[in-house]
């Protein structure tokens, strides 16, 4: 949530509370120099999905995202693949390992011995106590007079 205060800071503060979406970066100028930056943000990406820094690691695929668009297909090949690698281990970061369906049999005991398992005794209920005579008033529980017998 936003609170916003006294109103001269609003258009600075709407500007910055926005989600980038990416195209937004200062791109550097020529090939080499975002090949260069495209493998830092990699690098840095590699250590936010690995610390859990979600936040961080969206804001930098996206970032990444951007530095490949800006550049030739041939030239960014390796750096797809590590950021396709890299996506694939963020999404899978919060969910459980997944675990197989069946499940292992027991091992088979060994039957030398035989059990002699003897009936479970059951006692019998306790007997019901006398509440002796009582009346529920429903006049005032809300159900009419009450008629007592």
């Amino acid at each position: 949530m936003v609170v916003l205060t006294g109103g001269t800071d609003w258009p600075g503060r709407a500007a910055r509370e926005q989600r980038s979406t990416g195209v937004d970066f200062q791109l550097p100028q020529g090939d080499a120099a975002k090949i260069k930056a495209l493998r830092r943000t990699i690098n840095v990406l590699r250590k936010a999905v690995k610390a859990k820094h979600d936040t961080a690691a969206r804001y930098l695929f996206r970032k990444a995202r951007a530095l490949v668009n800006a550049l030739p297909a041939h030239k960014t090949k390796q750096e797809c693949e590590q950021l396709a690698a890299l996506r694939q281990k963020f999404r899978a970061q919060g969910k459980p390992p997944a675990t197989s369906v069946k499940k292992p049999k027991p091992a088979a005991r060994s039957r030398t011995k035989t059990s002699t398992a003897r009936p479970t005794r059951r006692g019998k209920p306790a007997p019901a106590k006398d509440l002796g005579d009582r009346f529920i008033n429903r006049a005032s529980l809300g159900y009419g007079p009450s008629d007592k017998a």
